[in-house]
C-alpha cells in the first residue's frame, strides 16, 4: 500500500505507476534523503515533537540503511515510487511505527527540494575539482611552450604570429569563468528549503535554522512557496555546464584541426585517438570530436529544464520531477568529458616546427611591418597602405616579406632601413607584444600565475 493512498479507493493503473515512479532515476540521491532525514529526526526531538529515543532510533534505523545500500544489500524497485518514499518505506519496516513520525512537519515537496539541493552542492564541488585540473594542464602545456610560435587566426584565416603558451592561456582563463560560475551556482543553492512543508511552512515548531547547521547550509529559503517551487539553482547548473561544454567544444574544434595533416600542429597519444575499420592510415580525434558532440547533449538538458518551468504556476507540480534526469545526465556527461579531455591535452605531442613554418606564411608580420613604418613618423593609414602593396607584389611574385630586398622595401618607401627584418621577424612580433594579455614570454609568465593562485574556495 502506497504511503500516500488513504485517501484513494482504489489503486492506481500500471501504466501511471510506471510513469509516475521517479525511483529508477533518483536513487542515487539515497545518500542525500538520508542526510537530510538524519538532520530532520534530530531536531524533531530536541525541538520536543517527537520523542528523543523515537529520533535516535530513527536515526539508528537510516544508517543501517545507508549501510546497507553502500554495501549492496539493499536496492529499490518501482513500487517504491521514489527514493524517499523507498527510504521511508523500508524504516517503517525496520523499526516500526517510530518510522511513522519522520515524516512529522514535512511534505515530499521540501524532502526533494532539500535531497536536490545536497546533491548538487556535492556535485558542483566535484565538477569544480575537474575544471580546475584543466586549467592546471593548460598552464603545464603552456609553460612548455612559451617560445611555441605559431599562426594566430580571425576567421580561421592566419592573422598575426602568437605563441602556443598564449593561445591555450585563452582557454585556461575561460575556465577559470567557469569555476567562478560554478562558485557562485553552489551559493546560490546553499541555501535549506527544509521546513517549507508542501508550500505554507508547518503549524510544528520547527528550528529551520538548526536542521540548516546540520546540513552545513548557509541560510534557509526565505519564502516557504519559493522553497518548494525554485529550481533556479538547477538550471543555473545547467547553464554553467553549458558554457563549460561550449569552451571545450572550441578547444576540441581547434584540436580536431591541429591533428589534421593540413596543419599538423600536434598529435594525440594513442590513448586518446581511434582508427578506421578500412582505411589503416587513419588516426582519428574521436575523444575531441565526441567531447565536440556531447555539448549539444548538455545544450539540450539546459532547453529541457527552462521548458518543463517556463509555465508552472506555485508552488509545486509534478512536471517538476523532470527537472533530476536532465541534470544528472548533463552532471555525467560533464564528469566523464573532464578527465579524459585533461588526460588528452596533457599527453598530446606538439610539433613547434609545423607551428613555425605555418607562422612563417601568410604575412602575418604585415601589422608589425605597417608599425614599423608608423614608428618612423608615417600616419598609420598610410603605412597600411604600402604594405597592403609590398603583400600585393609578394603574393604576385612568390615571395613572402622576409625575403624582399631593401631596395624593393625602399621602392615602397624611403622610410625603410635595413632593420626592418628585425622589426618583421616572428620572434620580434612576439616578444614586443608586452602589455600584460599579450604572448610575450613575460606576459605569458604572468598570465599562468594568475591562473595559478586564484582561487574561489
Amino acid at each position: 500500500m502506497k504511503l500516500w493512498s488513504g485517501r484513494f479507493g482504489e489503486n492506481t493503473d500500471a501504466l501511471t505507476d510506471a510513469l509516475n515512479a521517479s525511483i529508477s532515476f533518483d536513487k542515487r540521491m539515497y545518500k542525500e534523503d538520508i542526510e537530510g532525514s538524519i538532520a530532520h529526526a534530530g531536531m524533531l526531538g530536541d525541538c520536543g515533537i517527537i520523542e528523543k529515543s523515537e529520533a535516535a532510533l530513527i536515526i539508528d534505523g537510516l544508517r543501517g540503511i545507508l549501510a546497507d545500500i553502500e554495501a549492496g544489500k539493499l536496492d529499490f524497485v518501482q513500487a517504491d515510487e521514489d527514493i524517499h518514499m523507498g527510504i521511508e518505506g523500508e524504516l517503517t519496516r525496520r523499526i516500526g511505527d517510530a518510522g511513522k513520525r519522520l515524516h512529522t512537519a514535512r511534505s515530499r515537496n521540501d524532502q526533494v527540494a532539500l535531497d536536490f539541493k545536497l546533491y548538487l552542492r556535492r556535485e558542483i564541488l566535484t565538477i569544480r575539482k575537474l575544471v580546475r585540473g584543466l586549467q592546471d594542464v593548460l598552464c603545464d602545456v603552456a609553460e612548455a611552450n612559451l617560445d611555441t610560435i605559431m599562426p594566430g587566426y580571425t576567421h580561421l584565416q592566419r592573422a598575426q604570429p602568437t605563441t602556443l603558451a598564449h593561445h591555450l592561456m585563452a582557454y585556461a582563463f575561460m575556465l577559470r569563468r567557469d569555476v567562478t560560475r560554478l562558485t557562485d551556482c553552489y551559493e546560490r543553492a546553499d541555501t535549506s528549503p527544509l521546513g517549507s512543508g508542501a508550500l505554507t511552512s508547518t503549524t510544528y515548531p520547527i528550528d529551520r535554522e538548526k536542521v540548516a547547521k546540520l546540513l552545513d547550509f548557509s541560510d534557509i529559503t526565505a519564502n516557504s512557496l519559493d522553497g518548494v517551487s525554485d529550481r533556479d539553482h538547477a538550471i543555473e547548473l545547467l547553464s554553467d555546464l553549458s558554457i563549460l561544454m561550449m569552451h571545450l567544444s572550441r578547444l576540441s574544434e581547434e584540436i580536431i584541426m591541429w591533428c589534421s595533416w593540413e596543419f599538423r600542429f600536434v598529435e594525440l597519444s594513442d590513448k586518446y585517438a581511434t582508427g578506421s575499420s578500412i582505411m589503416p592510415q587513419k588516426k582519428n580525434p574521436d575523444i575531441a570530436e565526441l567531447v565536440r558532440g556531447k555539448t549539444g547533449r548538455v545544450y539540450g538538458s539546459l532547453m529541457g529544464m527552462l521548458t518543463v518551468m517556463k509555465a508552472l504556476p506555485l508552488a509545486y507540480n509534478k512536471d517538476m520531477q523532470e527537472d533530476k534526469e536532465q541534470v544528472f545526465d548533463a552532471i555525467d556527461t560533464v564528469k566523464a568529458c573532464l578527465p579524459v579531455f585533461s588526460a588528452m591535452i596533457q599527453t598530446m605531442t606538439v610539433k613547434p616546427e609545423n607551428m613555425r613554418r605555418a607562422a612563417a606564411e601568410g604575412f602575418i608580420n604585415a601589422t608589425d611591418c605597417a608599425d614599423y613604418l608608423v614608428k618612423k613618423g608615417m600616419p598609420f593609414r598610410d603605412a597600411y597602405t604600402v604594405v597592403g602593396r609590398l603583400v600585393n607584389k609578394c603574393i604576385a611574385e612568390r615571395k613572402t616579406l622576409e625575403t624582399l630586398t631593401i631596395d624593393e622595401y625602399k621602392s615602397a618607401s624611403e622610410l625603410f632601413e635595413n632593420d626592418v627584418f628585425n622589426a618583421i621577424s616572428l620572434e620580434t612580433c612576439v616578444a614586443m607584444r608586452k602589455v600584460p594579455g599579450g604572448p610575450a614570454k613575460e606576459s605569458v609568465k604572468a598570465q599562468i600565475a594568475t591562473v595559478r593562485a586564484y582561487e574561489t574556495y
